[in-house]
C-alpha cells in the first residue's frame, strides 16, 4: 500500500543513526514518524498556560530546559518576535509556580528558578538564580555569571585570517561545558508582524523590522541543557526558526575567481571543466560582471556615496558580457546556475540603467543625477531595490547572489546591522517568489541561521589557515550556521603549491560546500587540470568522489533541518563527556556516519607521507582508505599519501552514493549504490535515503521520500534491505537499480535477491581486490517494492575477517614502493617478493575464489620484499666510488644520493603499511 506524502516529513529526527541519537545510543532508537510539518506555524506568542507573570517579571516555560526571562519597568511585556526568537507558542511543559510573598520558585523537570520581586525588581544577582544539574551535580547560576565554558560560535568573516587569528573575535555559543548558556535578546528589535512565516507568497505581507519599545527592560533566554548539546541546538531552531536545506544543486562544486572573465573566457572555462572530466555546478561571477571603475572613470563618474568607484554596480559590462540573456541561457543548458557579485551599500547611482526608474520610485528626479542612497531597513527602498535591480536580472537567468561585502555594518534602525537584514531581504524575497532560497554572504549574527550559505572571505594562502577552517566550520554549529563556504586555496597573495591545494580541495570534498576561489592575481590558479601530477588527477578523483557523496551530503543537509544539528558538527555533541572530544580541533563529524580529520601539514620529504594524530572514538571506526578497524576510544597516529582522506566510518555504516555525473541532476540517481562498511555478528545497522524535487520549498510540506535501508550480519550471512519508498513528490523515481559496495571483507559464496540466486534476477557481482570489496549489481526493479539481498560468505569468514584488516592500505604502500623503486632504473628494478605482493589484490579480482589462500600468503610475501628492500639499502650505505661499482657504471654524487633516498622512501612505505603492525 502506497503511504501519504505526509509520512516522510520529520521521520530523519527520530531514524536510527539519525544526528539525534549518539553512536552508542542509535541502535537502539526507535523509528516513528511525525505527520506535522516542523513550519507549520510560527506565532511569537506563547501559550498562557506557559506564563508566570510575577510583580515586575514575566516567565515563559517554553521547555523544560529553556525559559523566557522577561523584566519591565512598566510591566508591559513584548510578544512580538524578535530577530531571533520567532515561535514561543510550544506545547507547555509539566513545570510548577509557587509563590511565598515575594519570592516565585518556578521548577520544571529539569530547572529550578528562584525570583524575589525586590526593590524594582530588575534582575540581579541578588534576586535571581536557576539550579540545574550536571553529570549528576547541581550547578547554580545567578546573573552576571561568566560563562567560561562557552563553546563558541562564529565569527562575521575570516578577512585576512592567517591561521586562527581573525580580525573579528568569535562569538559566543548557545552550548557550554557550563551547561547553561544565557542568550540577551534585549536590545535586538523585533519584527512586527505576531504571526511570522517565511514563506507567504509574492503579494502577501513582508514581515519588517521596528524598535523596540523605549523603556527599561530586559529580555533574556535560559538554555539549562547540561552537555546534551543536541536537544539545545533542536529547542533552539523551535523557537528561532528551522536551518533550511539548501538546493541539491548548492552541494556540487562552485567555480569562483575574482578576475575580469568575458562572456567566451567563461564558456571556455566550462568546456575545459567537461574536457578534463571534472564536474561543476555552479559558476561565481565576480565584480567585474559591471561597469568597472576605467570605463567610469572614462565617462568622468565619481561615487556620490564616497565609495570606490566601480565597486558597486547592476548594470552589466557590455565589453565583457555583449548579450547577458544568451550568456546564462547557454550557461543553463550546460547544467549549471550562476550568481553576480554586489557590493550594494553604494545604492544607485545615475549610470546605472536601472536609474531612472529606481529614483522615480524613491522620489527623486533623474535629471537631478542624484544617486539614491542605501537604505535595506527602508521597506519601500528593499522593494524597489529587489522589484527593479534584481528581478530583472534574475529573469535574465541570475540563480541566487552573493552579497560579497556590506561597507557600512549599522543601519538606520538601532539594533540591527546591514548584513543582517540584507541577508532577511534576499532569502525571504526569494520564498516570496516560490523559490528554494539560496544566499552567498556573511554571517550577520544570531538567528542567520535561517539564510545560508555564509561566505568566510579572504584568508592567507598557508597552512595555518587550512588547518584552522575544521575547527571554525565545525564550531559554527554552535549557533545554528551550518553551511560555511571558504576560498578553497586561500585567497591571498598568489599561488598555492600543489600540495597545499590539492589537502584544501580533500577539506572542500568533507565541507558543507566545494568552493574554489581566489584574488585578483595571474599566479592564481585554480584550475584543478592545471597542476602538475598526481595532484590533477587526485584533485579530480575528489571532485568526483564528491559528487558520488551528493545523496548522503543532501539526505545529511534534511537532517540538518529537521533536527537543528549541522551535519558538520564538534565531536562533543556526539561524545560530551570525553576530553578528546573538545581538545581535538582538526577533527569533526560529516552527518552521521563518518568523521573526518583533514590533513592539514605538509608531508615528510622523505616518505611523502604527511602525519597526523587521530582521536579515534568509542566503537568500532573503519579508517576508509587503509581499511583498518580502530577500537576507541583512543588517539593513534597515522600517516597518509597525498591521495588518501582520513576519513573514518562507523563499523556497519550505510553511505548512499550515486554514479558519475557531470553537474547534479545531470541524470537520475539509478543505480542508488549502497556503501556498507563490516558489520560484527549481531550487529543491525539502519539509515533513511531522503529526495525531493530540490526546486522549492514544498518539502517543508511534506512533498518528499524517505527511503529505509537496513543491514545486518548473522554468523557469515550479510542481509541488505531496502524498504519501499515512504511519500512522493515530482519526478520521484518509480523504479531503480542498486549497486552494493561491500568493502573490506571476504567475497561471497552467493548471493540471492529476494530469495531467487542474484543470476537469475539478472544481476551480476564482482571483486574489487586491492580494496576487498564486493559490488553487486541489481538490475531495476520498482521503489515501491521490498528488496531484501542475502550475501553468504564461506563458513568461518566471520571469525577470519581479521586477517584482512588493512589489506587495503598495505596494497597502497605496496605500490608506492613499487614506484619509488622503478623510478631509478636502470640501476635496480622492484625484486619479484615486491612485485608480487603487490599483485594480490589484482589476483583477488580475477580469482576471488581464492581469497582465502591469497591472504595467508600476504604477510610473508610481504616481509620477503621487506627483507630485499632492506638488503638493496644496505649495500647503497657505502660511498660513492663504492656504489657506482656495484651499480655497474659511473654515477654522479646526486645520483647516487637520489638512488639511496628512493630507496629509503620504499622502505618507510613498507614499514607504514606493514600487516603485521
Amino acid at each position: 500500500m502506497r503511504r501519504l506524502p505526509l509520512l516522510c516529513l520529520a521521520a530523519s529526527i527520530f531514524s536510527p543513526f539519525g544526528p539525534l541519537a549518539t553512536y552508542a545510543e542509535a541502535q537502539a532508537q526507535p523509528a516513528p514518524v511525525s505527520t506535522t510539518a516542523p513550519e507549520a506555524s510560527y506565532n511569537a506568542v506563547a501559550d498562557p498556560k506557559a506564563v508566570v507573570q510575577f510583580g515586575h517579571a514575566r516567565f515563559t516555560v517554553l521547555t523544560p530546559q529553556l525559559i523566557r526571562m522577561e523584566w519591565a519597568a512598566d510591566q508591559k511585556f513584548e510578544d512580538h518576535p524578535s530577530l531571533v526568537f520567532l515561535n514561543r507558542r510550544l506545547p507547555v511543559p509539566d513545570f510548577s509556580a509557587k509563590r511565598h510573598g515575594k519570592q516565585l520558585v518556578l521548577t520544571t523537570h529539569d530547572l529550578t528558578l528562584t525570583y524575589t520581586d525586590r526593590g524594582d525588581g530588575r534582575f540581579t544577582a541578588d534576586n535571581l538564580s536557576i539550579v540545574l544539574s550536571l553529570e549528576g551535580k547541581p550547578v547554580s547560576w545567578h546573573p552576571g555569571l561568566a560563562d567560561t565554558g562557552n563553546l563558541l560560535g562564529t565569527t562575521r568573516t575570516l578577512d585576512r585570517a592567517l591561521g586562527d587569528k581573525t580580525q573579528e573575535p568569535i562569538g559566543e555559543g548557545l552550548v557550554s561545558r557550563n551547561g547553561w548558556v544565557l542568550v540577551d535578546d534585549s536590545q535586538r528589535p523585533l519584527f512586527d508582524s505576531d504571526n511570522f512565516t517565511f514563506a507567504q507568497g509574492e503579494n502577501s505581507e513582508w514581515p519588517w523590522v521596528m524598535e523596540r519599545p523605549s523603556g527599561s527592560r530586559l529580555d533574556w533566554y535560559f538554555f539549562g541543557y547540561g552537555h546534551n548539546y543536541r536537544q539545545a541546538l533542536q529547542d533552539y531552531v523551535t523557537v528561532a526558526g528551522r536551518i533550511p536545506l539548501p538546493p541539491r544543486f548548492a552541494f556540487g562544486a562552485w567555480w569562483s575567481r575574482y578576475w575580469a572573465y568575458s562572456d567566451q573566457e567563461l564558456n571556455q572555462l566550462v568546456d575545459g571543466f567537461h574536457q578534463n572530466n571534472v564536474p561543476l555546478d555552479v559558476l561565481v561571477i565576480d565584480m567585474d560582471w559591471h561597469l568597472n571603475k576605467r570605463q567610469l572613470e572614462a565617462m568622468h563618474e565619481t561615487d556620490q556615496s564616497d565609495h570606490d568607484l566601480g565597486w558597486s554596480g547592476y548594470t552589466w559590462n557590455p565589453l565583457l558580457f555583449p548579450d547577458p540573456k544568451a550568456f546564462l541561457d547557454h550557461i543553463h543548458d550546460e547544467g549549471l546556475k550562476a550568481t553576480l557579485n554586489l557590493h550594494p551599500a553604494s545604492g544607485v547611482q545615475p549610470w546605472e540603467s536601472a536609474y531612472p526608474a529606481m529614483a522615480k520610485a524613491m522620489g527623486i528626479d533623474p535629471a537631478t543625477r542624484k544617486y539614491v542612497p542605501f537604505d535595506i531597513t527602508n521597506k519601500k527602498f528593499a522593494l524597489n531595490y529587489m522589484d527593479l535591480l534584481h528581478h530583472p536580472l534574475e529573469k535574465q537567468g541570475i540563480n541566487f547572489w552573493w552579497l560579497d561585502w556590506q561597507q557600512e555594518s549599522d543601519s538606520k534602525i538601532a539594533g540591527i546591522n546591514n548584513t543582517w537584514w540584507l541577508n532577511y531581504v534576499h532569502f525571504t524575497d526569494q520564498e516570496r517568489e516560490g523559490k528554494r532560497p539560496l544566499l552567498f554572504h556573511r554571517w550577520g549574527g544570531l538567528g542567520n541561521h535561517r539564510y545560508q550559505i555564509g561566505f568566510s572571505g579572504d584568508t592567507v594562502s598557508v597552512w595555518p589557515s587550512l588547518a584552522f577552517q575544521p575547527w571554525f566550520t565545525a564550531t559554527a554549529a554552535n549557533v545554528g550556521y551550518a553551511y560555511w563556504s571558504h576560498d578553497i586555496g586561500g585567497h591571498m597573495p598568489g599561488a598555492v603549491s600543489p600540495e597545499l591545494y590539492t589537502r584544501w580541495i580533500q577539506f572542500g570534498a568533507f565541507s558543507p560546500i566545494l568552493r574554489t576561489h581566489t584574488t585578483k592575481n595571474p599566479d592564481s590558479e585554480r584550475r584543478i587540470w592545471a597542476y602538475p601530477e598526481p595532484y590533477a588527477d587526485i584533485m579530480r578523483a575528489t571532485f568526483r568522489q564528491r559528487y558520488a557523496m551528493e545523496p548522503y551530503i543532501y539526505t545529511e543537509a534534511r537532517r540538518t533541518y529537521d533536527t537543528g544539528v549541522a551535519f558538520f558538527h564538534p565531536l562533543y555533541y556526539d561524545w560530551p563527556d570525553a576530553d578528546a572530544a573538545y581538545t581535538t580541533k582538526n577533527e569533526y563529524v560529516f552527518g552521521s556516519q563518518m568523521i573526518v580529520a583533514p590533513v592539514a601539514s605538509p608531508e615528510d620529504t622523505t616518505t611523502h607521507l604527511a602525519k597526523e594524530s587521530i582521536w579515534i572514538p568509542e566503537g568500532t571506526w573503519i579508517e576508509r582508505a587503509s581499511g583498518q578497524a580502530f577500537a576507541g576510544p583512543r588517539t593513534i597516529e597515522r600517516s597518509f599519501s597525498i591521495d588518501q582522506i582520513p576519513v573514518y566510518v562507523r563499523s556497519g555504516a550505510i553511505v548512499p552514493m550515486q554514479p558519475p555525473m557531470q553537474y547534479t541532476g545531470e541524470k537520475p540517481v539509478d543505480p542508488l549504490i549502497l556503501n556498507i562498511y563490516p558489520l560484527a555478528d549481531g550487529q543491525h545497522s539502519n539509515y533513511r535515503l531522503y529526495e525531493d524535487a530540490s526546486d522549492s520549498e514544498s518539502y517543508k510540506n511534506g512533498v518528499c521520500a524517505w527511503t529505509p535501508i537496513s543491514a545486518s550480519q548473522s554468523g557469515d550471512a550479510l542481509t541488505v534491505s531496502v524498504a519501499p519508498v515512504e511519500g512522493t513528490y515530482p519526478g520521484m523515481l518509480e523504479s531503480r537499480g542498486y549497486e552494493l559496495r561491500l568493502p573490506g571483507d571476504w567475497p561471497p559464496a552467493s548471493v540471492t535477491v529476494n530469495g531467487t540466486d542474484l543470476a537469475q534476477q539478472g544481476g551480476s557481482w564482482s571483486y574489487d581486490g586491492n580494496t576487498l570489496t564486493t559490488i553487486i549489481r541489481i538490475p531495476s526493479r520498482s521503489t515501491h517494492n521490498a528488496l531484501s539481498v542475502e550475501i553468504h560468505r564461506a563458513s568461518g569468514s566471520l571469525t577470519a575477517r581479521g586477517q584482512l584488516n588493512g589489506f587495503a592500505g598495505s596494497i597502497d604502500r605496496l605500490r608506492a614502493a613499487y614506484d619509488a623503486v622503478n623510478a631509478m632504473w636502470p640501476f635496480t628494478w622492484s625484486p619479484a617478493p615486491l612485485i608480487d605482493a603487490s599483485q594480490t589484490g589484482d589476483r583477488l579480482h580475477y580469482h576471488p575464489e581464492t581469497a582465502q589462500s591469497e591472504i595467508a600468503r600476504f604477510p610473508p610475501i610481504y616481509q620477503q620484499a621487506l627483507q630485499q628492500l632492506q638488503d638493496l639499502a644496505d649495500k647503497a650505505n657505502v660511498p660513492d666510488e663504492q656504489l657506482a661499482k656495484q651499480l655497474g657504471e659511473n654515477i654522479s654524487a646526486e645520483k647516487a644520493q637520489s638512488y639511496r633516498a628512493s630507496l629509503a622512501r620504499a622502505l618507510a612505505l613498507l614499514h607504514d603499511g606493514n600487516p603485521a603492525h
